[in-house]
C-alpha cells in the first residue's frame, strides 16, 4: 500500500473519531442574534493574524484547519482554570465543562457564556454535515460540536487546543 493511501486512511480514521450526526443546537443563540448581541468584535486582517499568531494557530484558527488527534497541549489537561480564544482572549470554556471523551482533543460539553460561541454549518468532508464551532468575537475556528456528549447538554464540543489558552485558577491561600 502507498504512502499516500496509508496517510489518506489515516486521516480519515482521526477526522471519524471525532465525527458524529450534527446536533440540535436550536436551543442556542441563533447566528444572526450572536451578530446582533453586544459581542464586541474583534476584526483583524489575514496579514494582521499572521504576524500575531504562530504558523500553525493560524491555519487552524483562520483557515480552519485541524490539529492531529492527541497532539494538542490540552487535551489531557485537567487543571481547574478558563479556557480562552487564542485569537482574542474571550472567555469560552471552563475546566468545569471539560471531560475526557477519548476522541484527541479537548472536549467540554457547553461553552462558559453561550453569546461566546456561534455556529456554522460545514460541509468541507463529503457525505458529511458538521456543526463548525466559532469565536463569537473574532470568528476564529475552534472545532466542532457533536451531539454525543454527557449530560446535562448531549453535547460534546471538540476543540483545537491551538484555538484556546488556558488560564489557571487562582489558588487561595489561608
Amino acid at each position: 500500500m502507498s504512502k499516500l493511501r496509508i496517510a489518506f486512511f489515516v486521516a480519515v480514521i482521526a477526522v471519524s473519531s471525532c465525527n458524529a450526526e450534527v446536533p440540535d443546537t436550536s436551543g442556542n443563540v441563533s447566528v444572526q442574534q450572536q451578530q446582533d448581541s453586544a459581542v464586541d468584535k474583534f476584526v483583524k486582517s489575514d496579514e494582521e493574524w499572521m504576524k500575531i499568531l504562530t504558523p500553525e494557530e493560524f491555519r487552524i484558527m483562520r483557515k480552519k484547519g485541524t490539529e492531529r488527534a492527541y497532539t494538542g497541549k490540552y487535551w489531557n489537561n485537567h487543571d481547574s482554570g478558563m479556557y480562552l480564544c487564542n485569537s482574542c482572549g474571550a472567555e469560552l470554556f471552563s475546566s468545569d465543562t471539560k471531560y475526557d471523551s477519548f476522541c484527541g482533543w479537548p472536549s467540554f460539553f457547553g461553552p462558559h457564556f453561550k453569546e461566546a460561541i456561534k455556529y456554522q454549518k460545514d460541509l468541507s468532508l463529503p457525505f458529511e454535515e458538521r456543526t463548525e464551532v466559532l469565536c463569537a468575537r473574532c470568528d476564529a475556528h475552534l472545532g466542532h460540536v457533536f451531539n454525543d456528549g454527557p449530560e446535562p447538554t448531549g453535547l460534546r464540543y471538540c476543540i483545537n487546543s491551538a484555538s484556546l489558552k488556558f488560564i489557571a485558577a487562582q489558588s487561595s491561600s489561608k
